[in-house]
């Protein structure tokens, strides 16, 4: 049944403490969110104070994601897991102290946001690079889903809801504290992991080679194996234009569209991303419930591209349901092509290379989203907002289609079928040899 075919990740004890503990930690990032922000109010700090603590939490995440695959491909998963995790109790804990004793100012929080942004830099590749150690190949796409569902109702709704309801009956330092405590409950629970052994001699002889090699060489390797992969590079140039070309336009034009073409307000523009937030979740659980597709790379660069297209007549609807009907597609196609891409990444990337392709993965596009954001408004001081949307929607399904051509999914994914209990050992397309006697996806095991 594809219910239980959702759950079946569940099975495994190791996974079942690690996705308990990121769902508690997941829920206390949407509670910092809020507590964040009404904490730097009730400093005295206005717009730009709350940019700068913003930009700090940014700034950590995208200087250190490099740093962070090459960690998760050199340190073992596990003990960079809880270590990032401690990290965040102690800085929370730090400002929850500070702010209940009445002693907080705005650069204790700029700090806290710095280094909780380092933290998540370290922690997403270790989590991706974790994952296929914990699990066999046929459950990944499940719990890729069970990831894709949880984040937006955990992170954009449930835990910013619960900070709001602490905040308004107590006060923002009662909602930091409600974030420690969750920082460290999944601590405690991360501490559950077991220490395992490696596949076999071959992991341990490549992790010592590694040990030995400059940092310098790691990010060269990581990258030059992207470039050779035809598949991985021309996903990752799609992701690039994808998000310079639509993040903006939804982050920053679709709150004017609102209030030009809809007539609404703030609450109206919330409620939209909300329904983005569930079309994403919908789609990753319904993904997560079925196999995995054989024609892998062509469902997600079709869910991608098409996806996009509804977006093309954003800036022309004057009806508050056409909008929400758009970024609800938007959001379960985006759900669908997450799911299966995460996916890709655990079964086809080399593991001793998965840390260093994943936080590449996460840089190209954290990087590129501050870009259209600041792009979004000058645009929109020269365009009309409906030719703006109209090259945003249109622009990703050519490219996607230029993808799929130039890079030859349709044929790579029929050479390389991922069907549920395959061999993956020659489950690599060319150039994409494990190299160097690492072991193959389908060795699997904590280090």
């Amino acid at each position: 049944m594809p219910a239980l075919r959702a759950l079946r990740p569940f099975a495994h004890r190791e996974y079942r403490v690690l996705i308990t503990a990121l769902a508690i930690s997941i829920f206390g990032s949407g509670m910092w969110a809020v507590a964040m922000v009404y904490e730097v109010i009730h400093l005295g700090g206005g717009p730009l104070e709350l940019s700068v603590v913003a930009a700090a939490g940014s700034v950590g995440l995208v200087t250190f994601l490099l740093a962070g695959g090459i960690a998760a491909d050199r340190v073992p998963q596990r003990l960079l897991i809880i270590a990032v995790e401690g990290a965040n109790l102690a800085v929370v804990a730090t400002v929850s102290g500070l702010a209940m004793a009445g002693l907080l100012e705005l650069w204790h929080l700029a700090l806290g946001a710095f280094v909780l942004g380092v933290g998540a830099a370290f922690f997403f590749p270790a989590y991706s690079a974790i994952l296929p150690r914990i699990l066999p190949p046929e459950d990944l796409l499940a719990a890729n889903g069970l990831e894709g569902t949880m984040r937006p109702l955990l992170q954009q709704a449930a835990g910013p809801a619960v900070a709001g309801i602490l905040v308004a009956a107590l006060s923002p330092a009662y909602a930091v504290t409600g974030v420690a405590a969750c920082h460290l409950l999944a601590f405690a629970i991360l501490n559950l992991l077991h220490r395992q052994p490696a596949a076999g001699a071959e992991v341990q002889d490549g992790q010592s080679q590694r040990a030995k090699t400059s940092l310098r060489h790691d990010l060269r390797e990581g990258v030059s194996y992207t470039v050779r992969t035809p598949w991985l590079l021309w996903t990752l140039l799609w992701a690039c234009i994808s998000v310079l070309f639509l993040i903006g336009p939804i982050e920053v034009l679709v709150p004017f569209v609102v209030r030009d073409q809809l007539g609404g307000d703030a609450r109206m523009f919330g409620f939209l991303l909300a329904i983005m937030g569930v079309g994403g979740a919908a789609a990753s659980l319904a993904t997560a419930s079925f196999p995995l597709p054989r024609r892998y790379l062509t469902v997600m660069m079709v869910s991608w591209g098409a996806g996009s297209l509804p977006i093309a007549a954003v800036g022309i609807m004057d009806s508050f349901w056409a909008v929400a009907a758009a970024l609800f597609i938007f959001g379960a196609t985006g759900g669908v092509g997450m799911v299966i891409w995460g996916t890709l990444l655990q079964r086809r990337v080399p593991p001793h290379l998965l840390g260093r392709v994943s936080s590449l993965d996460f840089f190209v596009s954290l990087a590129l989203m501050p870009v259209s954001m600041a792009l979004a408004g000058p645009a929109a001081e020269v365009l009309p907002l409906w030719l703006i949307f109209l090259v945003a929607g249109t622009v990703c399904p050519v490219m996607a289609v230029v993808a799929m051509v130039v890079a030859r999914m349709p044929a790579d994914e029929l050479a390389h079928p991922l069907a549920d209990g395959d061999d993956f050992a020659d489950a690599t397309a060319p150039g994409e040899s494990s190299g160097s006697g690492q072991p193959g996806p389908e060795q699997r095991g904590v280090t």
